[in-house]
């Protein structure tokens, strides 16, 4: 797993996403399945429970030919490097791991330990993902973040000296923020950068306590049209400093993005594995098999213990859903999306006219004869638009 990384090939791929729900502390907008222990989490325990999760799905998926591997959280970076390489032992026992496969971590600056860091690589990681979210102290401390600017900056360095690629998070359109304090920070992030950014706008989660506040008024956020210049700042920016957009909210030199979440919009399958983790992989007849993971973790091991996993809800997509899914992955890509494999996979055609209609109002491009692709109009109301094209 050391070995020179595979190219991506184009192709949607297969993931394999183990999910490591727990944080040091729960920020205020997060809205993901994540859980403070104030008690050591015993994790021998949980890799014992990930490793039959795991078999259980290997049976389900039978063999296939895994493109990433992406530990997701949560803070995995809490995780002792042992536990990882546990993990990854297992994934690559059951369906086999190629050489040089991309294999991401998620980490935060907070914990972020140059030891640490080494022994995950050892593991085989070979991708980093910190969640820096700001890089001046007052909006990290709105945020809730545990780090301030100097931690994340020398977390962004560590990481720079121990894997091969590294992303890090920013989150903007934050409360009084303007396009020249953002084109600023923006700035600043791509110096420090190594090959991706992802940079997301900040949004009001249902059950968050960000939301309760909104409610209340005490937190301004943006109205659509200064977000919508924010956006377009942000595209404008990154393209100029060689990370343009690959997707809404990811930039990457080109060769460098996501083999994970390319597999995502592409339409790929991937597995799930663990508390409150989301798959998503075909079966025989062509339908696609939803499966999604109990969210509290000490009763998702119970169940596994049990029954030898932890899925609590289950679906079976036909074409249309399928292909209705793939218009809303594939549109947030700069490369869009392939028609031909869009109409095998719904079983319908595009309505001509309201192809044609959409092209017009510059909401939709093609792309070498065989591809449509959102527009950055067209990314801005991309729920209207799957709905247009998939009516």
């Amino acid at each position: 797993m050391i070995a020179a990384e595979v190219i991506d090939d184009g192709t949607p791929g297969f993931g394999v996403y183990i999910h490591w729900p727990f944080c040091a502390a729960k920020c205020p907008y997060c809205d993901f399945n994540s859980h403070v222990r104030h008690r050591p989490v015993d994790q021998s325990r949980f890799v014992e429970a990930f490793r039959r999760e795991m078999e259980t799905m290997r049976g389900w998926t039978g063999p296939r030919a895994v493109t990433s591997v992406f530990i997701g959280g949560g803070t995995p970076s809490l995780m002792q490097p042992e536990t990882v390489g546990a993990l990854l032992d297992a994934a690559d026992r059951l369906w086999g791991l190629p050489a040089g496969i991309e294999i991401t971590m998620e980490a935060n600056p907070s914990s972020a330990d140059a030891a640490r860091f080494a022994g995950y690589r050892s593991a085989g990681v070979n991708r980093l993902s910190l969640g820096v979210q700001a890089l001046n102290d007052a909006d990290l401390k709105f945020l809730g973040r545990l780090h301030n600017a100097e931690e994340a900056l020398r977390a962004i360095a560590m990481a720079r000296a121990t894997f091969p690629r590294l992303s890090f998070d920013l989150i903007y359109a934050r409360p009084g923020q303007t396009l020249e304090s953002w084109e600023a920070e923006l700035r600043r992030a791509a110096g420090h950068a190594a090959d991706h950014l992802s940079l997301y706008q900040l949004t009001i989660e249902d059950g968050t306590p960000f939301k309760a506040l909104y409610e209340a008024g005490k937190i301004p956020i943006p109205d659509p049209d200064s977000a919508a210049d924010l956006y377009d700042l942000t595209g404008d920016i990154t393209a100029e400093l060689g990370l343009p957009a690959y997707e809404i909210s990811n930039h990457a030199v080109p060769g460098a993005e996501s083999r994970h979440n390319l597999t995502y919009w592409r339409y790929g399958d991937y597995v799930g594995t663990g508390p409150g983790a989301h798959g998503r992989f075909t079966v025989e007849g062509g339908e696609k098999r939803v499966t999604i993971a109990e969210r509290h973790p000490e009763t998702w091991a119970a169940m596994v213990a049990e029954k030898g996993h932890g899925v609590v809800e289950e679906e079976l997509l036909d074409p249309q859903a399928q292909g209705d899914e793939m218009l809303l992955m594939g549109l947030r890509l700069a490369e869009g999306i392939d028609i031909a494999r869009y109409e095998a996979l719904a079983g319908r055609a595009f309505d001509p006219a309201r192809l044609a209609m959409l092209q017009s109002e510059k909401l939709v491009e093609p792309v070498a004869n065989s591809r449509i692709r959102a527009t950055r109009a067209g990314r801005l109301v991309l729920n209207a638009l799957v709905a247009e094209l998939a009516a």
